[in-house]
């Protein structure tokens, strides 16, 4: 396998990889409706000549198989398909044509890493088990990881081990970090609707309004959980939403809704929380006659990384000279995380640059740059894994 300081990528395959990207880029799609995007890939996959494409995997997921025919672990690499529905503020030339949607979290360069992983396992194939590059849809609503183990077809590829990568701004370029134990947090997405009565605007004592509910509720819910350090106690609520009858000086509303995200460290503390929230609502509607109705969307459960693929990937670093260093858990959430509940799973945060837009700003843009170099990073770990 490779030799270190081998060259991997010729400057053709490096113009390929970014024009690649760039057209990913253009053609943003959403969580769920990655069918273009997938169908893009799979094209590009199939020059690189794996052994097997799996298509329609949890949805419109796609996974490259590269298997030597021997006995060995299966390595599994993971990207994200999809795109946010936020409208991109760009000059660039590959600036979305699509309105209202954007890569602006770097899915598309993530994709394109793994692409270029696919071009150098075709040339330097695993001597023993197998490396799946595993292109995932749905991540960014918490739904697609679920889904793809949940594939029938999933049982073909479900790996030993299993790594990914995201960028992040706010670091240096191309410094990576890591740690063992806690990545991400848990977080839920708590949609809580308020039923009352309409009422004329004259006469609002004869309607039931939910007005004092959600005037109460939103600073109560943010009270439940305020942040802090990120330890096993960290509980944090934001409002990320709120509406209240129709828009209109005639009517008093009979209706409203209040939207909130709740985030714990792990899993174990979240249901805690959400008992806390509903009760909070319960009491709130019973004092103002209304009715309730409580759904929960988003739902991502925390990310542990596993310290021996914590070290492969370490190892992988410092063969490869990206210089690292210690991470703290992200507050933001990942559904990677299911998969290291039956292989030994890590991810690593990629820095983007330290004065760049933050992950979903509208004018957010992946590095190009980042794209050699998280390849050669991953087929470290899969040359030294199956090698």
């Amino acid at each position: 396998m490779i030799q270190h300081g081998s060259a991997l990528f010729s400057n053709a395959d490096i113009v390929e990889l970014i024009d690649f990207r760039h057209a990913l880029h253009l053609s943003p799609e959403i969580s769920g409706e990655e069918r273009d995007t997938a169908r893009r890939v799979v094209r590009f996959l199939q020059a690189a000549r794996p052994d097997r494409i799996i298509t329609e995997l949890g949805g419109h997921g796609v996974a490259a198989i590269f298997d030597s025919g021997k006995p060995g672990p299966t390595a599994m690499f993971r990207c994200e398909l999809d795109a946010l529905p936020i409208q991109e503020i760009s000059d660039s030339s590959y600036r979305s044509e699509v309105p209202g949607k954007g890569h602006l979290c770097g899915h598309d360069g993530h994709m394109t890493i793994l692409a270029a992983l696919a071009r150098a396992l075709h040339r330097e194939p695993p001597r023993h088990g197998r490396a799946v590059l595993l292109f995932q849809p749905a991540e960014e609503n918490g739904a697609g990881a679920a889904a793809v183990i949940a594939d029938p077809k999933f049982a073909e590829i479900e790996p030993d081990y299993a790594f990914a990568l995201h960028n992040m701004p706010g670091l240096p370029l191309g410094f990576a970090t890591l740690s063992a134990g806690p990545a991400n947090c848990a977080s839920r997405g708590m949609r809580i609707s308020l039923s009352g009565k309409t009422s004329h605007a004259s006469v609002p004592e004869a309607g039931r309004s939910p007005m004092r509910a959600v005037a109460d509720l939103m600073p109560a819910l943010t009270a439940l959980g305020k942040g802090g350090a990120l330890d096993e106690n960290y509980r944090l609520v934001t409002v990320t939403h709120a509406r209240m009858g129709e828009p209109a000086f005639g009517i008093a509303p009979g209706y409203a809704e209040i939207w909130a995200t709740l985030r714990t460290l792990r899993d174990e503390k979240m249901d805690a929380m959400c008992a806390e929230a509903e009760a909070l609502v319960r009491e709130s509607a019973s004092r103002c006659g209304l009715g309730i109705e409580i759904t929960y969307h988003d739902v991502f459960h925390h990310c542990d990384n596993d310290a021996e693929a914590v070290k492969l990937l370490r190892q992988a670093f410092d063969d490869e000279g990206v210089s690292h260093g210690e991470s703290d858990p992200m507050r933001g959430s990942e559904d990677f995380g299911l998969f290291g509940r039956s292989a030994k799973a890590a991810m690593f945060l990629f820095g983007s640059g330290e004065n760049t837009p933050q992950l979903h700003n509208p004018d957010f843009d992946f590095p190009d740059a980042l794209i050699e170099p998280g390849a050669r990073i991953f087929m470290r770990v899969a040359a030294n894994l199956l090698g």
